[in-house]
């Protein structure tokens, strides 16, 4: 089973694009979070997205994307590192329909939101990761029903580029494909003509990926899809990328996680229950923390002087 992720251009270059095909990485999140078909479907389809829109910038850090529920789906995370590295996670709180739609798993009551965080991962002194949220319904109010909705929606309003996307998971892919207008230079004598050249390009890029099926999208390969859509604009595909599966959990992270929550609340766990027992919601490592570790985890730092060396 081998993960994907393409980026190319199309004819003139007015056009750029990313698909992707996850598979392994796919197998191995389902492996370790089990939850019912349709919410499992939405993840594979937030784990694609996460790929696609960190394929689409020019970004040296994490992108995480997450769904905010009001319905049974309280929250739906995915994230992709720099080196394509996926983790995906979500809790439910509730009784799933089997058929239940974006609006009704997430957005029963209207409060529901999508958020795109961008941390980088040279962060400057100052520097505060980039956060966008866009609600889960359209501008007159009415709930999305699908997480490609929602996040056309997105690309529109934060962007303000043109944007097309599909998305498809089931119990052996997670897939996606995006296209995407770029944006006009300007200021050239021709800028007009150029920019009705580059609008009638994406419509027919548009044009050619609304005859790809779902089916289709989960079973051929990103290679075989672009040169079974696209040939007659000659796509140019960049150096391909391989996602896999990686969660960035460590004894470390929760040990700061455990500071921060503070001495007396790890001292109130061990109390009670003898050992503070922390689960990876994303991986599902187990990291205990016992009598001695939390002492370690409190202990003030000496910083003694240097022993002076002595002369023979």
């Amino acid at each position: 089973m081998n993960d994907t992720l393409l980026k190319f251009m199309l004819g003139a270059g007015h056009v750029r694009g990313v698909i992707v095909r996850l598979q392994s990485s796919w197998a191995e999140m389902r492996r370790r979070r089990r939850h019912a078909a349709v919410v499992q479907g939405l993840l594979g389809e937030l784990t694609a997205a996460s790929a696609l829109l960190a394929g689409s910038l020019k970004f040296d850090g994490t992108l995480i994307l997450q769904i905010q529920g009001d319905g049974p789906l309280r929250l739906a995370v995915a994230e992709c590192q720099p080196d394509f590295g996926l983790r995906a996670t979500m809790k439910i709180d509730g009784l799933i329909e089997q058929e239940a739609s974006l609006r009704e798993l997430a957005n029963a009551h209207g409060m529901g939101r999508c958020v795109i965080t961008l941390d980088p991962r040279k962060q400057l002194p100052s520097q505060q990761p980039y956060q966008g949220i866009v609600s889960l319904a359209d501008a007159e109010g009415r709930g999305l029903d699908s997480l490609t909705q929602v996040l056309e929606q997105y690309l529109a309003r934060s962007e303000q580029i043109p944007s097309w996307l599909m998305l498809a998971s089931d119990e052996q892919a997670s897939c996606g494909l995006l296209l995407q207008r770029m944006p006009d230079t300007g200021g050239s004598a021709g800028a007009a003509a150029n920019q009705a050249e580059a609008d009638e390009d994406f419509s027919r890029a548009m044009h050619l990926a609304s005859t790809l099926g779902r089916e289709e999208l989960l079973r051929d390969s990103p290679e075989d899809l672009l040169r079974k859509l696209f040939w007659q604009e000659e796509p140019r595909i960049f150096n391909p990328q391989s996602p896999h599966f990686h969660c960035t959990c460590s004894k470390l992270r929760v040990a700061d996680m455990l500071r921060m929550l503070g001495r007396d609340e790890v001292e109130s766990v061990l109390k009670e229950q003898g050992e503070v027992d922390v689960t990876c919601e994303f991986c599902g490592a187990r990291y205990g923390f016992d009598l001695v570790d939390a002492a370690q985890l409190f202990r003030p730092e000496i910083n003694q002087p240097p022993v002076p060396t002595q002369r023979q």
